[in-house]
């Protein structure tokens, strides 16, 4: 197959309010390249950037969400440094993953980077990276213990076993457990459901419980500050209470 032929490496498709963002390396079970990085970053990007779109889906296709890292595009030294700043930055939107088969190692990281996760029953999650002398340096370390607890997540990150979505459920790490085969269809009701309010309040809602944790209250007012300032002066703000007023569905802008 010629340069001009292979398929995108991520693919991205608009439904309303919503951006479905597919890993698309199937035959590599969407592990991690250079083109996954810079194709997810680019779409994320886009996510963020257009003021039509309120939350965006990520997803795998093929039988698994992703097996992280590609250990041969690793070894050749492809440029992955887009998708370390989109693990270290997150998109400014909701983003749900959408969590079939498995996610594992630099996968289950990328899941993470995620607002909400929903899982197929029977799915694999993951950092197992210590079996082949590595560490989970894509901020599962950091993100795993306030999502699972401290207990498990050093279990999971010490003896690189996964867990279940069964599992990851009960303590909180997936918000929604669905039948094999139907994970992107439940998120996207999800992401659905997020698009239906204010884009520029729902954007805001999200900073504020990923950005305060662990902070004081004289922290969290001081940046909900910042935030309110402009939420509460859009034209969005201006359009819920009319149409609230005249019993009709808001025209949201995002402005």
């Amino acid at each position: 197959m010629s340069e001009e032929q292979t398929p995108p490496a991520v693919v991205t498709e608009r439904r309303g309010r919503v951006l479905l963002i597919t890993l698309n390396r199937p035959e590599a079970m969407n592990s991690i390249n250079g083109a996954l990085s810079h194709g997810l970053w680019a779409a994320v990007k886009e996510l963020d950037s257009d003021p039509g779109l309120t939350a965006g889906v990520l997803t795998g296709a093929g039988r698994g969400f992703s097996s992280g890292m590609d250990l041969k595009a690793f070894a050749r030294g492809e440029d992955i440094g887009p998708m370390m700043e989109f693990i270290q930055k997150g998109a400014e939107k909701p983003l749900i993953a959408a969590i079939e088969g498995f996610a594992l190692a630099g996968g289950l990281e990328l899941a993470l980077s995620c607002d909400l996760l929903v899982a197929s029953k029977g799915a694999k999650l993951g950092i197992p990276e210590v079996n082949v002398g590595l560490f989970a340096a894509g901020g599962g370390l950091l993100r795993l213990p306030s999502r699972v607890g401290y207990g498990r997540a050093m279990e999971m990150a010490i003896t690189g076993d996964p867990i279940s979505a069964e599992e990851a459920a009960e303590v909180g790490l997936v918000a929604r457990l669905v039948e094999p085969g139907t994970t992107v269809h439940a998120a996207m009701a999800l992401a659905e459901r997020v698009a239906r309010n204010a884009p520029l309040a729902v954007a805001a809602s999200k900073q504020l419980i990923k950005t305060t944790q662990g902070t004081t209250e004289a922290e969290f007012w001081t940046i909900q500050g910042s935030l309110q300032a402009s939420v509460f002066t859009s034209n969005d703000a201006k359009e819920g209470p009319k149409a609230f007023a005249e019993k009709r569905a808001p025209e949201w802008t995002g402005t």
